[in-house]
């Protein structure tokens, strides 16, 4: 069998898993093609590909386009950027693997972390040659909006709590009864949410009804010194809405982790030096579920999955 890796963007699948018992050639891919033709044409000869999931885009046109194709192994057991319906209608078999829980809770809260305590300007100061830079603020007391009460949301939840913020939650599906649940309080609106809340975490799935959800109106409604940090999807967000707030009050901070382009180009206005420079910016390159364990779960249970489906016993079809 010829099997490819695609988008290993860090450089360490091959590390993560016993790739040497299978009985093929590998090939490993570090970038992301979003062009089909230069996909089709990278992905031909290719009997069995491995995709990290929501990387390449692999739709329905392209997968008819890939004859020699026979199975699919996508990590984590949904990948919104993957036709499954369309693979198995051409005889492909789609398998997917386990996920850790916590990597993106994790992050979110790191992220607030460090803008709180403006750790990237402090860290740059000292290493100029200066020293303390500003203030820190304390989580201690500050009020945490939610977008999304889901199980990444309820993680959350379970985080913040002991450094001592208040809970605030809004979500279009939210329910008196789930935030009983979480014995967090319920924002009438995303706009009531945003303006009573110090900190914001985006904890939502992308679709067309949260495509640009936060957008021009609800980050005007963000306090002066709020901050927002979104390891969700990046088209929650309207990235130049953001950066208007963000220059409009020197105050607000953003951290992102997701982009509405992956990787993200150089040209992207979201490179702002300036706005990094202060602090209000930080940014981190999808790392929300970049883990060493994540990806030994991964890709171990990716090679089982190729190892499953050359003995015709595949495992976790999706």
């Amino acid at each position: 069998m010829r099997i490819a890796i695609l988008d290993d963007w860090a450089d360490s699948a091959l590390a993560m898993a016993d790739w040497d018992s299978l009985p093929g050639d590998i090939t490993v891919f570090h970038d992301t093609l979003h062009d089909e033709d230069a996909l089709v044409a990278r992905l031909a000869p290719f009997e069995v590909i491995c995709l990290m999931r929501e990387r390449s885009r692999m739709p329905a046109s392209l997968i008819a386009r890939l004859p020699q194709l026979r199975l699919i192994v996508t990590t984590g057991m949904r990948n919104l950027a993957l036709d499954v319906e369309a693979a198995k209608s051409q005889g492909i078999v789609v398998c997917g693997t386990d996920t850790r829980k916590t990597t993106a809770s994790e992050l979110a809260m790191t992220l607030l972390l460090a803008m709180a305590r403006n750790l990237i300007p402090q860290t740059q100061s000292i290493a100029s040659g200066g020293w303390q830079r500003g203030l820190g603020r304390d989580l201690d007391g500050m009020t945490l909006g939610l977008i999304g009460a889901g199980a990444i949301g309820a993680q959350m939840v379970e985080r913040a709590r002991p450094f001592g913020m208040q809970i605030l939650a809004w979500s279009q599906n939210l329910t008196d009864e789930r935030c009983a649940e979480l014995q967090i309080q319920r924002a009438e609106s995303l706009a009531d949410l945003m303006a009573r809340s110090d900190a914001i975490s985006i904890h939502v799935v992308l679709s067309d009804r949260t495509r640009h959800l936060v957008d021009k109106t609800a980050l005007a409604a963000m306090k002066p010194d709020a901050m927002l940090v979104n390891t969700s999807r990046g088209s929650i967000v309207d990235t130049q809405a953001l950066l208007d707030a963000l220059r409009a009050s020197s105050g607000r901070r953003a951290a992102l982790d997701v982009f509405d382009v992956e990787p993200l180009p150089e040209t992207d206005p979201i490179r702002d030096s300036a706005l990094i420079e202060t602090g209000q910016l930080l940014l981190t390159p999808h790392i929300g579920y970049v883990t060493e364990a994540t990806w030994r779960l991964f890709y171990e249970q990716t090679v089982a999955a190729i190892h499953a489906f050359y003995h015709a016993r595949p495992v976790r079809q999706l």
